[in-house]
């Protein structure tokens, strides 16, 4: 039972180590997505920006190009910080979800094993019984 129980836990703790895995590589996959869309937003921006400083005057445009420049920078750093909290949310309820699930699923087991145990413990009970008897 010893045995059969370690290769069970053993069995779980591999499982879980591979679902793990499995949800640092989407989420790895995800920020990596969306890095790429923030520098082409930013590549799309910045290409706005020249053409619309080309078109204003010399003083108004170190002026709006550097408040332009600002203002980019800002959303961009949210826009980051928004992806990163979503995907650490998003990565905190997974492992939450994943835990529950591996809970429960060891509740089950740590019931199914104590009931096998405590059926051998009848079943040896009663064999001593009878071999009580017979003596």
């Amino acid at each position: 039972h010893e045995r059969e129980h370690d290769r069970e836990i053993s069995e779980l703790a591999a499982k879980h180590q591979e679902e793990m895995e499995k949800l640092r590589a989407e989420l790895k996959e995800e920020q990596s997505h969306l890095l790429d869309e923030l520098r082409q937003e930013m590549a799309a921006t910045h290409k706005a920006e020249h053409k619309q400083a080309q078109l204003q005057s010399q003083a108004l445009h170190s002026l709006e190009l550097e408040a332009l420049r600002l203002t980019l920078n800002n959303m961009h750093t949210s826009q980051l910080e928004l992806a990163q909290s979503n995907l650490r949310k998003e990565k905190e309820t997974a492992l939450v979800e994943l835990r529950e699930m591996l809970n429960d699923k060891r509740a089950q087991e740590v019931a199914l094993l104590q009931s096998r145990h405590q059926l051998e413990w009848e079943r040896v009970r009663e064999q001593c019984l009878k071999e009580k008897e017979d003596l």
